[in-house]
């Protein structure tokens, strides 16, 4: 199938995939604000001489966890004036609500968030929902869907209409389906199994969609409609499990047993008619990165095998996808058959199992795959012999402590990371999003794209290639940014982290004492056990825990 003409200009398809990041969602919303910044520019200057004509759309944005709620907070902020932030003001702990992804992200609801995870107000009646107060993420998902119809703005030439979005989700009712085997009974008997990889699939709309349903639901967010589900989905796809309260989605069953994802095993056992709610924790749990989701949506658009879509010379549309936690290469596990070994292993067995895709492994494995592009975090560090080296993966980010929930200690943190996220895609977008000068000659999207453009002007500083968006800045640098620790790298005091040890200790002895309906004599036994010696130990121990992972990250000097 031939790629899509619009206004005579061949277009080329991204499609958005972004992992889970708890905090580090904030290196996402850099990226993301860098990168709908630089298609704006580009189609300001379109038609200038020397410019390239091709076009480029993004039909499908999805996630996981923190990428889930930013592609939802991304479609969101499309019809609406948003000003990009390329350093920060005079005062580095301003908000900014003039951009929906550095106030949703950066901002929060407070510069001080884990004073408030620690609350214990959201502890009541004898009950325990999460380990951390995750109330405030209600007050973030009501901002992530809200969009201003009075100030409403055409929907931007470089999204393709009927934009979709969707979110993984980890449903623990999980949909029902079996297979059937012959036996000696009189009918077959059937071998029950249920999946609890979920997804709720949205398609941007102004309009009412009727007579259609392909299992992405309408969302129309000028007009409200849907809107509610959306922000449930953010909140559930980044229910962290056990650490921030599990979320309910309630939808339509139609476009459960529609949806392309889940309608082979719903074909013989759907669910039933009317609505549905399903329990959720973090999306991320099974499918982090789904990929696999996004190339679905770009195949049944293109149409192009795999075997063209992995070609340069032909590809029509790739996957991009940003990463702020990379996975590692495996290291060799202890053989060890001590139990306190095999419960970790098999638990990282069970999780790495679960996160495995179904797709062609040999074509996925192509350090050559025109398909697939990827951005992760990477900064430059001073070393003490006076030169450079580059920090990359969760290690270049202050957001990835404590498996990514070191940036609700200092925003600082987080401001480091909206910013370094940018600052990446601009160097993403100059030197790696590039095709190979071959497929200037030989690839009819960017024969005819490059056909009069100045190519020396967009070409790669790293090699031999040329720029699929345009980035029209001629100087890159990561913005001088003097944090509180004064240089370019956030710490924070430990006595910062000291003041944090008697919220700690109020809320593990509220946990302990509601966790569970004890009778009066056994609760007041557990209080005094608690406020002599257990809170104490447990603090102790969290609080060491959290220090020395700061230090391994040179967060805590």
């Amino acid at each position: 199938m031939a790629a899509e003409k619009t206004s005579d200009q061949q277009v080329f398809y991204v499609g958005l995939c972004m992992a889970g990041a708890v905090s580090a969602g904030a290196y996402t919303a850099g990226v993301i604000d860098y990168l709908l910044q630089a298609l704006t520019e580009w189609d300001k200057r379109r038609g200038q001489p020397g410019v390239p004509s091709h076009r480029v759309q993004i039909p499908v944005m999805g996630g996981a966890s923190a990428g889930g709620m930013t592609s939802i907070m991304a479609a969101s902020s499309l019809n609406n004036p948003i000003t990009h932030i390329d350093k920060p003001s005079g005062d580095i702990l301003a908000e900014h609500p003039e951009n929906k992804l550095y106030h949703s992200w950066v901002d929060l609801v407070q510069a001080d968030m884990f004073s408030k995870m620690l609350d214990t107000s959201d502890i009541k009646n004898s009950g325990v929902i999460s380990a951390l107060n995750s109330d405030f993420i209600n007050d973030v998902a009501t901002r992530v869907v809200s969009a201003d119809p009075k100030q409403w703005q055409p929907t931007p030439a470089y999204i393709k209409p009927g934009l979709k979005i969707f979110t993984t989700l980890t449903n623990l009712q999980g949909y029902a389906y079996n297979v059937p085997f012959n036996s000696s009974s009189p009918q077959p008997t059937k071998y029950n199994m249920r999946i609890h990889n979920d997804y709720a699939c949205f398609q941007l709309t102004e309009n009412a969609i009727t007579g259609h349903n392909d299992g992405w639901m309408p969302l129309d967010l000028k007009n409200k409609v849907n809107t509610d589900i959306a922000a449930d989905a953010a909140m559930a796809t980044g229910a962290f499990p056990v650490g921030l309260q599990s979320r309910i989605v309630k939808r339509d069953a139609q476009y459960v047993n529609n949806n392309p994802w889940l309608s082979n095993y719903l074909v013989n056992s759907p669910v039933a008619a009317g609505g549905y709610q399903t329990l959720n924790v973090d999306g991320g749990m099974i499918n982090n990165e789904p990929f696999d989701k996004v190339r679905s949506v770009l195949d049944d658009l293109t149409g192009q095998p795999d075997v063209d879509y992995n070609n340069y010379n032909k590809f029509v549309s790739t996957v991009l996808m940003i990463e702020p936690f990379p996975t590692q290469a495996p290291t060799p596990i202890s053989q060890s058959r001590a139990i306190s070994n095999i419960v970790g292993l098999t638990l990282s067995s069970m999780l790495s199992q679960m996160r495995s895709k179904a797709v062609n492994i040999k074509d996925a494995m192509d350090s050559d795959c025109a398909g697939q592009y990827l951005i992760t975090p990477s900064r430059r560090v001073d070393t003490p012999d006076g030169k450079s080296t580059d920090l990359t993966g969760e290690q270049a980010i202050a957001c990835g402590a404590l498996s990514g929930f070191s940036g609700f200690l200092n925003k600082e943190f987080r401001v480091h990371d909206f910013f370094l996220g940018r600052h990446n895609c601009k160097i993403f977008l100059r030197d790696y999003f590039t095709v190979p000068t071959k497929a200037l000659t030989t690839n009819s999207i960017f024969v005819d794209g490059y056909a009069n453009a100045d190519k020396a002007k967009f070409k790669s500083t790293q090699n031999d290639s040329y720029q699929i968006i345009p980035v029209f800045e001629e100087e890159i640098k990561f913005p001088d940014i003097k944090f509180s620790s004064g240089n370019n790298w956030p710490t924070i005091k430990e006595q910062d982290i000291d003041r944090f040890s008697g919220g700690m200790k109020d809320r593990i002895q509220t946990i302990m004492l509601n966790v569970a309906d004890l009778g009066w004599l056994t609760k007041s036994l557990l209080w005094i056990g608690a406020k002599v010696i257990l809170n104490r130990m447990v603090t102790n121990k969290i609080m060491v825990t959290i220090k020395g992972e700061l230090k391994t990250w040179k967060l805590l000097p």
